[in-house]
């Protein structure tokens, strides 16, 4: 999709807005459609201000965006178009609306942000058609596409928080494998990031060579099997396995167990997606931070894989190396490739950089499309919201 032409593109865009609103309809059945709120909450965002956001990203980079054609040349700070929503920008700019506010804003009803991404979907798919077959002119429609994909992610996320069931189909399978050997890689020189063509985020650019010595990485993910001797070896509870950062987390969240687990004791039983279930001990571990997976490795005499160790062994180990279940934490705190210069969206990756650390793969609820062993997800050590595991690498 990275590379898709205006037809292919054309499909995926209407796909992509298909699968929000299957969400949506997910969260319909569940809180019903009076006044479709949830509880406030830091770990949350307001469904029907993610819904809106996703028409107005759209809408804000290609149907008022006079400078479209240009790709990722366009000026950010030129005049844009009025929003066919007067008050959109004040809504759903997360500039605007800062994380807090978003929960006591005077949002248009379902029904109406509905017809608010309908309208603004017809004008996208109408400039698409008349859009040049070039990465440039076609730039602002894949950056909506995958936009539309991560916020969709987020929806799945959102639903697992809040106990709302997925319809069939909004998931892909939980993979369950074999334990395998660990894979051995030598040492080499790898090229991190993407070269020209086709669509790249800004963090992924550019290609650059990095020196990697010998490594030896799990095949797979960590397990719940894995994980369950670590919790029941008192591995919650004994500081020595832990960052000062980590400890203060544990402070903080009373964790003894992975989120949403009930049961870690004679089997894992664990709420998924509002129901409580057994899972199976070869899956690989789900919602934990990266202050546990570190933990965990500490305890293990194990440590996690930098980002380079797990691009380069996904890519040379295109079947050995299992992954796409659960997005995996690396041990690299997210920041810029050398040479870095942000896109017109430059909220995405700059504000993030040494903050926040890495991770790599996909989920389940990660569209196909969206899934690349160059992408680069980055969230704050202390998320265990997302849908997230880790693998590890031989000190």
């Amino acid at each position: 999709m990275r590379q898709a032409g205006k037809d292919l593109l054309s499909l995926a865009l209407l796909d992509a807005r298909n699968h929000t609103l299957r969400w949506i309809t997910a969260y319909e059945d569940a809180i019903g459609t009076a006044q479709f709120q949830v509880p406030e909450s830091p770990d949350l965002l307001p469904p029907l201000w993610l819904l809106g956001h996703v028409g107005w990203f759209q809408e804000r980079w290609i149907a008022r965006n006079v400078q479209r054609q240009r790709g990722t040349k366009a000026d950010a700070s030129a005049t844009r178009l009025a929003s066919v929503l007067p008050d959109a920008d004040r809504w759903y700019d997360p500039v605007q609306s800062a994380r807090g506010i978003r929960w006591h804003l005077d949002l248009p009803d379902l029904a109406a942000t509905k017809q608010y991404l309908a309208e603004t979907m017809d004008i996208a798919l109408d400039l698409l058609d008349g859009a040049s077959e070039t990465d440039e002119a076609l730039y602002f429609f894949r950056l909506a596409l995958f936009h539309e994909d991560m916020q969709g992610e987020a929806f799945a996320e959102m639903a697992q928080t809040l106990g709302i069931p997925a319809a069939p189909g909004l998931l892909r399978d939980w993979l369950t494998t074999a334990q395998r050997e660990p894979l051995l890689f030598p040492a080499t020189r790898w090229q991190l990031g993407c070269v020209p063509g086709g669509f790249v985020f800004d963090n992924e650019k550019w290609a650059h060579e990095v020196a990697v010595p010998e490594f030896e990485i799990d095949a797979q993910p960590v397990t719940w099997a894995q994980f369950t001797e670590f919790a029941e070896d008192g591995g919650y509870d004994n500081p020595q396995w832990w960052t000062n950062e980590g400890l203060a987390w544990l402070r903080a969240t009373e964790r003894r167990v992975p989120r949403h687990v009930d049961q870690m004791r004679q089997g894992v039983l664990q709420q998924r997606f509002g129901r409580l279930s057994r899972v199976p001990l070869t899956q690989p571990v789900l919602h934990v931070s990266w202050h546990e997976a570190h933990a965990w490795c500490r305890w293990a005499g194990r440590r996690l894989p930098s980002e380079v160790e797990w691009e380069a062994a996904a890519q040379a180990y295109s079947r050995g190396f299992a992954w796409g279940s659960v997005w995996e934490w690396t041990a690299t705190t997210f920041r810029p490739y050398p040479g870095f210069a942000a896109d017109p969206w430059a909220a995405y990756s700059e504000p993030f950089f040494g903050r926040a650390k890495v991770l790599r793969g996909a989920s389940v609820a990660t569209r196909k499309r969206m899934a690349h062993t160059r992408l680069r997800r980055f969230a704050a050590p202390e998320r265990d919201d997302m849908l997230c595991g880790f693998r590890s690498c031989a000190l």
